[in-house]
């Protein structure tokens, strides 16, 4: 592959895209799916990698753990990060392009989650495609940050997981694809945090609420009042919000 110059909008978009899909600990030139968009992009699979890690020591998910990426952020980088944060739908939006673009083909959406579609009632459907492209990059981003991991349990099987938001989805728009409004919950568990049942400390404990306790339900006791005062599992990149996690304690938790 020749030289290539320096890196296009289009590619970092792919790149931050790809940043927020994949886990920390698979950042690495041999991993097939960078191999596939480095070809994509006209890039070779170590500059992804490379450009991927730089990314990396702009998180401080990441940097407060000690972990540091690579120190060669550029400018543009840290530019796109800015943006990124400060709107999420608006860059799930077109990084999602700016993949389609790459590959030939849109990505598919078939991860794309429903909790949102009562909401979505009368939306053209230009808004309904915006909706439904940010729900499946809030989901992945979710998904990859938390390993594929309940936070509170550790169950890992796909199809009993969902990426919760902390501050609900009506309430906040501003924050709906923010992954920092999001934790990787079993079916159970996010209901029950959805329901005021459960929420998280500032200490990154799990609290059960005592109002709804229920006596002589041994599964009640195994699958939600054994976790208080536990810790969460905290999450490689993007981790929660204390002020989401604080609105969610006084707005939504049953004290």
């Amino acid at each position: 592959m020749p030289a290539a110059s320096g890196w296009t909008r289009q590619q970092l978009l792919v790149a931050f895209a790809l940043y927020c899909r994949l886990p920390f600990g698979r950042l690495h030139y041999r991993n097939p799916e960078i191999v596939r968009f480095a070809n994509a992009i006209g890039r070779s699979p170590s500059a992804l990698a490379m450009k991927l890690t730089n990314i990396a020591s702009l998180d401080p998910a990441i940097t407060s753990t000690g972990r540091a990426g690579l120190r060669g952020a550029s400018a543009n980088d840290r530019a796109m990060w800015e943006e990124m944060q400060s709107d999420w739908e608006g860059f799930a939006v077109e990084s999602q392009r700016a993949v389609g673009e790459a590959m030939d083909a849109a990505e598919p959406d078939d991860e794309v989650v429903g909790e949102a579609d009562a909401d979505r009632v009368g939306e053209d459907r230009a808004t309904q495609t915006t909706t439904r492209i940010g729900q499946s990059f809030f989901r992945a981003t979710v998904l990859s940050a938390y390993n594929g991991r309940c936070c509170i349990t550790g169950l890992s099987l796909p199809t009993l997981l969902r990426a919760g938001h902390i501050i609900p989805w009506h309430v906040d728009k501003s924050n709906r694809v923010n992954p920092r409004n999001g934790l990787l919950l079993s079916v159970l568990h996010e209901r029950a945090f959805d329901a005021g049942l459960i929420t998280i400390n500032d200490d990154m404990t799990v609290r059960v609420s005592c109002r709804q306790a229920v006596d002589n339900d041994d599964f009640y006791t195994t699958s939600v009042s054994r976790y208080d005062q536990q810790p969460i599992n905290l999450p490689e990149k993007f981790g929660p919000d204390q002020k989401f996690l604080a609105y969610h304690r006084e707005n939504i938790f049953q004290q």
